[in-house]
């Protein structure tokens, strides 16, 4: 859960929402909405045992379309797009050593709005980083599992630095958190707060993960909740104490639009010398999140190809390297070609389709329990339907005023969707499965 959201998002936030205390609250509503999802998938998680997730629940819920799709939309929204997202935002954060590097030096613009297209040298550095990770996942799991473990501690050793040492030492000033500052969205602060929970659930995704190890856990009613329970629980305090610091290092007015906040914080706090430590720490930081995403995609589109549910080349596997090349490649092409969409599109658009499916996945509760033998949790009984019917509400809402208000941005996600469908039944007229 911890990756490119917590670190380039709050400058967004502080232009489209203006106020210091909306900023925080935004992380805290995110954070409930999380845990809300959560709790319903633990419930999903405990009937449907077997591995799969998502692509589990629609189909049994909605038919082999919808599981088909899980696949589709998480090849481009849920790994392609984040891994894009990531290394945008790696580039951005080696900025501080080169303006060249800054997403916002990038001059080469073609179209405009939500069909822009940059080209610059964030994006060359960007499209090299995911080539270079794609080319060591191709090369087997073992040496890639090193590369993770070590820039996984790392980021969770400079995060807590940077914490502990912010507040310890830091050159803040908690009057920083009075001044509002001029916002950058004419959409009205109620409906722009709605749409800015787009880049909040992205940055908590990750929360339902602990129910695809359903079937190996020993009393996974008890397990599951509280493990989601504690683990978003911990995130969002992270979160919540991370933009707390953010703030406490400079005025609002100062972070709007910045991709790379906590930089920018670092430079505020300790000055241009140990900001540049710890700007490359946060950028070698975002390389985790590269690797991982890079790592776990593939393998789930090998896992749904093994069941005949996604395009056969996502099965093959290299028979020297043991991985499954074809997968890798092909999403590594995708991330690379999102790196010239601008950076707010791409949070969006990830937002959008990720947030959609998970609405779809709560919902399919409403069906699954008026099956008889249904085993229902406690955390999701209390005051049913009320756990369920907010996550799909915010859900709902979420999307409505993101269409309205951001149809450029939907209607490619909604392309997305139709196309993927398309393929999906196209295929299935051509043969009996799909290769």
């Amino acid at each position: 859960m911890i990756g490119t959201g917590i670190l380039t998002t709050s400058g967004f936030l502080a232009g489209q929402l203006g106020s210091a205390q909306l900023v925080l609250l935004i992380w805290g509503v995110g954070a409930v909405c999380a845990l809300a999802g959560a709790f319903c998938y633990s419930e999903l998680g405990v009937n449907f045992p077997s591995s799969g997730g998502e692509y589990v629940y629609l189909t049994e819920a909605f038919g082999p379309t919808w599981g088909f799709m899980t696949g589709w939309i998480s090849f481009f929204a849920g790994f392609s797009a984040p891994i894009a997202a990531a290394a945008l935002a790696f580039s951005d954060y080696l900025g501080h050593f080169s303006a060249a590097l800054r997403l916002d030096s990038s001059r080469h613009v073609i179209g405009s709005g939500s069909f822009e297209l940059r080209l610059g040298v964030a994006q060359i550095l960007a499209s090299a980083i995911v080539a270079l990770f794609t080319i060591l996942n191709c090369l087997g799991i073992r040496r890639t599992a090193r590369v993770q473990n070590v820039l996984t501690s790392l980021k969770i050793v400079i995060i807590l630095s940077f914490l502990v040492m912010g507040f310890a030492f830091g050159d803040g000033n908690w009057h920083n958190f009075a001044p509002p500052a001029v916002r950058t969205s004419v959409t009205p602060l109620f409906a722009q707060f709605f749409v800015s929970l787009f880049y909040i659930y992205v940055a908590y995704s990750g929360w339902n993960a602990a129910t695809y190890v359903a079937e190996e856990l020993k009393q996974p009613s008890r397990t599951l909740p509280l493990s989601l329970l504690y683990g978003t629980g911990l995130v969002a305090a992270l979160f919540i104490g991370l933009n707390v610091l953010f703030i406490y290092a400079m005025p609002l007015e100062s972070m709007k639009g910045v991709v790379a906040v906590g930089a920018l914080a670092a430079r505020h706090l300790f000055g241009p010398a140990v900001a540049g430590i710890f700007s490359a720490a946060m950028a070698l930081s975002l390389l985790a999140t590269v690797n991982a995403e890079i790592t776990i995609g593939p393998r789930v589109y090998y896992a749904m190809a093994k069941n005949g549910a996604f395009f056969s080349m996502a099965a093959k596997v290299d028979p020297r390297w043991h991985t499954p090349v074809i997968a890798i490649l092909c999403q590594g092409l995708c991330s690379i070609l999102m790196t010239v969409s601008p950076f707010l599109n791409l949070l969006l658009y990830i937002g959008l389709l990720l947030n959609f499916f998970a609405v779809l996945s709560v919902g399919s509760l409403f069906i699954f329990r008026k099956r008889p033998g249904w085993q229902k949790l406690g955390v999701v009984s209390f005051a049913y339907p009320l756990v369920p019917v907010f996550f799909v509400a915010v859900g709902v809402w979420m999307t409505i005023l993101g269409v309205m208000l951001r149809p450029g941005v939907s209607g490619i996600a909604a392309l997305t969707v139709a196309a993927g469908a398309a393929i999906y039944h196209f295929r299935l007229r051509k043969s009996s499965t799909l290769t």
